[in-house]
C-alpha cells in the first residue's frame, strides 16, 4: 500500500499552516510584541552576513568576468553585466540563501523546541492561537525583511564591483557607472523586490511549519531544522526558474 513520503506530507502541512498565517495576518491579528523581535532577528541581526557576502560576490563576479571582457576589449561593459546578473538573479537568490542559513534555522529550531517541550500545547490550552502568536510574526517580518536585505545585497555589490573593476582592471567610475545604467532597465528593481519577497514567504513558512510539526524528543529538533533548510532551499530554487521566465522571459 502507497504511503505518503513524510516530507510531503509535512511540506502540506507547511502551507496550511502559511495559508492561516497569511489570513491571520490580513485581519490584523498580529503579535506586535514579538514582530519587532522577528524584525531584528530578519533585519539587523542579519546585515553583517549580507553585507560581507554582497562585497565578496561583487568582487569575485568581477574577477571572473571583467579580465575576460578586458581582453576581448569591452571592459567598459562590466558594469552593466554585473548589474543585471545581480538584480535578476544572484541578489535574491543568494540573499534568500543566507536568510535560509541565519533565520529559517532559528525559526525551525525555536518552534520545534517548543513543539517537544509541550509549551506549543500550553499556548492552545491559554485560549491563545499559536499560529496568531509565533507563525504571523515571523512570516511577517521575513516578508518585510527580504527585499530590504535584497536591495542591500544588490548595492553594496555593485559598489564593490565598481571598486574592484577600477582598481584590478582600471576601469574608470564613470565608464562602470554608464554601463549599469545603459544595461538595466527600470522594471529590474522592482522585480528583484518581488523575487525577494516571495523567497521570504516561502522560506518563513516552510521553516515555522516544520518546527511545528516536529514529533518526538529533542533529537527531532535538529532533524527538523536541516529538514526546513533543505525544503527551503529546494523550493526556493524551483521558483525561481519559474519567477525568472515570468518576470524576465
Amino acid at each position: 500500500m502507497f504511503k505518503t513520503p513524510k516530507w510531503l506530507r509535512r511540506f502540506g502541512s507547511s502551507l496550511l499552516i502559511g495559508g492561516q498565517a497569511v489570513s491571520s495576518a490580513a485581519r490584523g491579528h498580529i503579535n506586535k510584541i514579538d514582530l519587532s523581535e522577528q524584525l531584528m532577528e530578519a533585519g539587523p541581526g542579519s546585515f553583517i552576513i549580507v553585507l560581507i557576502t554582497g562585497i565578496a560576490a561583487g568582487t569575485v563576479f568581477n574577477i571572473q568576468v571583467a579580465a575576460e571582457l578586458s581582453r576581448q576589449g569591452v571592459g567598459s561593459q562590466v558594469g552593466g553585466l554585473l548589474a543585471i546578473g545581480m538584480a535578476r538573479e544572484i541578489a535574491p537568490l543568494l540573499t534568500a540563501t543566507l536568510l535560509t542559513g541565519k533565520v529559517a534555522t532559528a525559526y525551525a529550531a525555536q518552534l520545534g523546541t517548543m513543539k517537544v517541550t509541550e509549551q506549543i500545547d500550553a499556548i492552545t490550552m491559554l485560549q491563545t492561537d499559536p499560529i496568531e502568536y509565533l507563525v504571523v510574526p515571523r512570516i511577517l517580518a521575513m516578508t518585510i525583511m527580504a527585499p530590504i536585505q535584497c536591495l542591500l545585497f544588490f548595492v553594496v555589490a555593485i559598489w564593490s564591483g565598481q571598486i574592484s573593476s577600477t582598481a584590478l582592471y582600471q576601469i574608470p567610475p564613470d565608464i562602470f557607472w554608464d554601463s549599469v545604467r545603459e544595461w538595466l532597465i527600470v522594471s529590474d528593481i522592482p522585480f528583484m523586490l518581488i523575487k525577494a519577497v516571495v523567497f521570504g514567504l516561502i522560506i518563513s513558512i516552510l521553516a515555522c511549519g516544520w518546527g511545528l510539526t516536529t514529533r518526538g524528543g529533542p533529537k527531532e529538533v535538529g532533524t527538523s531544522t536541516t529538514g526546513a533548510v533543505v525544503m527551503s532551499l529546494i523550493t526556493v530554487s524551483l521558483v525561481d526558474v519559474l519567477l525568472t521566465k515570468l518576470l524576465f522571459g
